[in-house]
């Protein structure tokens, strides 16, 4: 006979390797669609160039935290980035003194065709799921991206966030 705090205790395992299992097939989904794209990026840079992408241009401080990492992490990544002519810094327009980070042309492109083709390949997925399936799926996943409550980048001054990616810089 198991106790209801077992019980929850069970669900809660199943839960959490569920979610790790998902966790790895968006990872797995997102090292295809860099393949994919014939890019010698590495999985945290792509998520650098989506950090960027939906939070307009940035400070350094601002992506490294954004990442986790420490500033001169995110600055040898901004390098290698910059000098694969992904990555552009420019003198902020309303504190000249400060430098933001943005993608160039290439970079936008590059995310965009990545996330396009993790994209289809979750959709088509998803289509393969049962319509209640689908239903419940959804609304396990947004309680979960609430309860991890991660904040985006705040964009540079004078810079509005963009709002195809609202709530979230993340793979």
């Amino acid at each position: 006979m198991h106790s209801a705090g077992g019980d929850l205790d069970q669900d809660a395992a199943e839960v959490t390797a569920s979610v790790m299992a998902a966790s790895r097939l968006v990872v797995a989904l997102s090292a295809r669609a860099l393949a994919e794209a014939d890019s010698a990026l590495t999985l945290p840079q792509l998520r650098a160039l989506v950090v960027l992408d939906g939070c307009g241009p940035v400070k350094l401080a601002a992506l490294a935290a954004t990442l986790g990492v420490n500033p001169s992490t995110a600055m040898r990544m901004v390098d290698r980035l910059e000098a694969a002519e992904l990555v552009e810094r420019r003198t902020n327009p309303e504190v000249r003194r400060e430098v933001v980070l943005r993608l160039t042309g290439h970079g936008a492109d590059l995310v965009a065709q990545v996330l396009a083709h993790r994209q289809r390949e979750v959709a088509e997925l998803v289509s393969r799921l049962p319509v209640d399936v689908r239903a419940g799926l959804v609304t396990g996943l947004r309680a979960l991206t609430e309860a991890a409550a991660e904040p985006g980048v705040t964009p540079a001054p004078g810079q509005p966030p963009r709002a195809d990616l609202a709530g979230g810089a993340g793979l």
